[in-house]
């Protein structure tokens, strides 16, 4: 791999992202000495431009991170660091530098789950979701065995928009399901996780 360090301080800059949440925890920078050492232990490793040294992350607490990937950047000049924490990342504490959580998110679909979980928590009689808790777990079950009729038969069909259509009706109900059961889409991804290794 070729880096390019900065002629003045030898540095590159190293942005760690989670692995598995691929959200991005902190930025550090490191010299050629600091990438060797990463290399050779899996643990990633910096150089502290306040103590001018080398600082593994988290040898000082056993917050490490473990190393998974390295990747330059187009012009070789920074580092894309994906990594496995063991821990909060922050030295104050938090899962990131930014102070925010470092939870996975599946863009919309975790939005749409947080509207189902605000209106199962606070019904209105406006709301069609409310409507559904409130008739219980076998309503909502039917809906979603109903909406998969329903994509089965569009999909021997040669509509496509009826298809995504339906297809949308049986994931927003499978959500509100999930929800009424206590669980998310997180769950599911764990245990296709499990059954994957």
């Amino acid at each position: 791999m070729t880096i390019k360090f900065d002629e003045t301080s030898g540095l590159v800059p190293a942005i760690i992202q989670d692995a598995q949440t691929k959200n991005v925890l902190m930025l550090g920078y490191m010299n050629q000495e600091a990438f060797d050492k990463t290399m050779a232990t899996n643990k990633v490793t910096f150089y502290s431009r306040s103590k001018k040294r080398l600082w593994m992350k988290g040898e000082e607490i056993g917050n490490f991170l473990e190393l998974v990937s390295i990747k330059n950047d187009c012009d070789n000049d920074s580092l894309l660091i994906s990594a496995i924490p063991q821990g909060p990342t922050c030295h104050k504490g938090t899962a990131t530098c930014w102070g925010e959580g470092n939870e996975t998110s599946f863009g919309f679909l975790t939005q749409l789950e947080a509207v189902i979980k605000s209106r199962k928590e606070n019904p209105s009689e406006a709301s069609y979701v409310a409507s559904l808790f409130k008739k219980g777990i076998n309503k909502i079950a039917q809906k979603v065995g109903e909406e998969a009729v329903e994509v089965v038969i569009e999909a021997k069909d040669d509509d496509e928009k009826l298809f995504l259509d339906e297809s949308a009706d049986l994931l927003f109900h499978y959500l509100i399901l999930l929800q009424a059961k206590g669980y998310t889409l997180k769950d599911i991804e764990q245990v296709l996780k499990d059954r994957h290794k």
